[in-house]
């Protein structure tokens, strides 16, 4: 709890809450104790036992072998094999569609989606720092020899620095996407939050492009949503992916936001303009970018394929394609990021 609240602001209470809840409960019976605890040491009320509480349900999914033929006239019958196994219920949770949770199953998702750490993989800086091993650094070779008494007897080296990618996320905000777009807000949160403003840039697109940068710089996951809220003319709209794209390259891209970066675009991929424009701005986007992930919620469903005219045109110029439509496609995306590598 301690190691935790280094990285946290210890004059918040909600901090310390969530610092100590994290590390020190391990079971759905800790939580009330917990609880108990913390108001009584913080508040000074009075740490009051409360009712224990029922265990969570367990799913369970059991596979009945086939079952086997009768043996022959006094042999042994053998009994077929049952196999159980069991998941919790936030394992099943996980791999749930954003958009059929019920309110108390969206805020443990909301608060789980919080702590993701999202950041681009990293690169490496034209700037040299010391380093163990790598080209010899003449200037600290001979201030150390000088306080060794002129003897050159160890030699410095340099080494180029690395640094993450900078780190754009476009994410679709039409009406398509409207059972996705919050769950989507939050992952762009939680990279601003885990990578800073300098290297991560949030827009949304629909009809109109709007920069979030600054709205998702909030600590607060549900301010900083109501912020994005506020700041969005278009929420719900229409969609022009490649009008919106264009706006972007021409204001933002072109001038270095995405010049070797990592950029995740999060829709469906449904496009009221020109596909043809959308295809174009791809192939402008591919030039500039380090690599470009789309995410579509949809992808996940049996038997999806991208037939849209929008996706069409997008998929030849993309870097991977995934999904984003639960907790555990999200935490794919965010290693997908990372690592270019993960699949």
């Amino acid at each position: 709890m301690l190691a935790a609240l280094d990285h946290l602001d210890v004059l918040d209470p909600r901090d310390v809450y969530w610092a100590g809840r994290l590390t020190l409960c391990a079971d759905p019976e800790d939580l009330p104790r917990y609880d108990r605890c913390f108001a009584a040491y913080f508040s000074g009320r009075t740490a009051v036992p409360g009712p224990r509480q029922a265990p969570p349900p367990v799913v369970r999914s059991v596979r009945v072998a086939p079952p086997v033929p009768d043996p022959p006239s006094g042999g042994d019958a053998e009994s077929g094999d049952v196999r159980v196994t069991s998941a919790s219920g936030a394992e099943v949770l996980r791999h749930r569609d954003v958009s059929r949770l019920g309110p108390e199953e969206r805020a443990e998702i909301n608060r789980l989606i919080a702590l993701l750490a999202a950041s681009a993989e990293p690169r490496r800086s034209r700037r040299l720092v010391p380093a163990s091993a790598g080209r010899l650094d003449p200037g600290r070779t001979v201030r150390e020899a000088l306080r060794r008494g002129g003897e050159p007897v160890v030699l410095r080296r340099r080494g180029p620095r690395t640094r993450p990618r900078r780190l754009v996320l476009l994410v679709d905000v039409s009406g398509s996407m409207t059972p996705y777009a919050d769950a989507l807000l939050r992952f762009a949160h939680a990279a601003v939050r885990a990578s800073g403003a300098r290297r991560v840039e949030v827009f949304s697109v629909g009809t109109r492009l709007t920069r979030l940068t600054r709205e998702l710089g909030a600590r607060d996951p549900d301010a900083a949503l109501r912020a994005v809220a506020a700041a969005i003319p278009d929420w719900s709209g229409g969609t022009r992916l490649g009008a919106e794209l264009k706006e972007f390259l021409d204001r933002f891209g072109q001038r270095g936001t995405a010049r070797g970066a990592v950029v995740v675009i999060a829709s469906d991929g449904w496009e009221r303009g020109d596909a043809a424009l959308l295809g174009e701005q791809m192939a402008r986007l591919a030039r500039l970018a380090h690599r470009v992930v789309w995410a579509n919620p949809h992808k996940a469903r049996p038997g999806y394929a991208p037939l849209t005219a929008g996706m069409a045109a997008a998929l030849p110029h993309l870097s991977a394609f995934t999904s984003g439509h639960s907790l555990a496609a999200l935490e794919d995306l965010a290693r997908l990021i990372g690592d270019p590598g993960h699949a």
